[in-house]
C-alpha cells in the first residue's frame, strides 16, 4: 500500500525532523507545508494518503484543514501533532472525524505506528487519553458532538465568524448552536457558557 504524506507543520526544524525519521520507516514525503492555505493547495495538488497535521497553523487550525478533508475524502489518513491533549481537543478531533491524534513530546515510533493505523483505518479514531475525554463529555447536559466543538471552539475566545469560517458553517447555524448550547447550559451569554464548562471540567485544563 501506498505511504506518501503531506507533513504539515509551521516550524521548518521539525518538519526536516520528521521527514528524515519518516523517510527511514519506509514514507514517501509528496510535499510539506507551512499554514493551512499551503497545506489544502498541497492536498488538492499532490493528493496524499495520509496527513501528519500539526493543530496551530499560522492562517488557522489544523482542524479546518481535517474537516475540508474528509468534505472530500473518507479514505485519507489524518493524523493530528499537537502540544496539548486536552479533553476539548481530544472530542474535537473525534467530532473532525480525524485518524488519530499524537502529543509532539511522544516517541516517534508512536508516530509512526499512528500513520500505520491511519492507512489501513482512516475514520477510526485512536489517542490516548481518549476515554477520560469521552467520559468527561458523559457529564454534559446532552449536548451534540457539534454543540460541544462549538463550545470548545468558543472557550479559545472566537467570535461566531470565526467559528463558523472554522467549522465551514454559515454564521446562522452558529449562533443556532450557540442558542442551543445556552439554552441547555441555562445560561444567558457566551463567557457563562465557558465558565460553566470550565468549573465541571468539561475543557480541561
Amino acid at each position: 500500500m501506498t505511504r506518501r504524506v503531506l507533513i504539515v507543520d509551521d516550524h521548518p526544524i521539525v518538519r526536516a525532523g520528521l521527514e528524515q525519521a519518516l523517510i527511514k520507516a519506509d514514507f514517501s514525503i509528496c510535499a510539506v507545508a507551512a499554514s493551512k492555505n499551503e497545506a489544502m493547495a498541497q492536498i488538492a495538488r499532490t493528493n496524499p494518503n495520509l496527513i501528519l497535521l500539526d493543530l496551530n497553523l499560522p492562517d488557522g487550525s489544523g482542524f479546518e484543514v481535517a474537516s475540508w478533508v474528509r468534505g472530500i475524502s473518507d479514505t485519507t489518513g489524518i493524523v493530528i501533532l499537537t502540544l496539548n491533549d486536552a479533553p476539548e481537543l481530544l472530542l474535537a478531533a473525534l467530532a473532525a472525524r480525524v485518524s488519530g491524534f499524537v502529543l509532539k513530546s511522544a516517541p516517534i515510533t508512536e508516530v509512526i505506528a499512528t500513520l500505520e493505523r491511519a492507512l489501513v483505518t482512516p475514520l477510526s479514531f485512536t489517542a490516548s487519553g481518549l476515554h477520560k475525554a469521552l467520559k468527561a463529555k458523559e457529564r454534559l447536559p446532552n449536548l451534540s458532538s457539534r454543540e460541544f466543538e462549538v463550545l470548545s471552539i468558543l472557550a479559545t475566545g472566537k467570535s461566531t465568524r470565526e467559528i463558523a469560517r472554522e467549522l465551514y458553517l454559515s454564521e446562522p447555524t452558529i449562533k443556532t448552536h450557540l442558542a442551543s448550547i445556552y439554552r441547555k447550559l441555562e445560561v444567558n451569554n457566551r463567557i457563562s457558557a465557558v465558565a460553566v464548562a470550565r468549573e465541571n471540567s468539561w475543557l480541561g485544563k
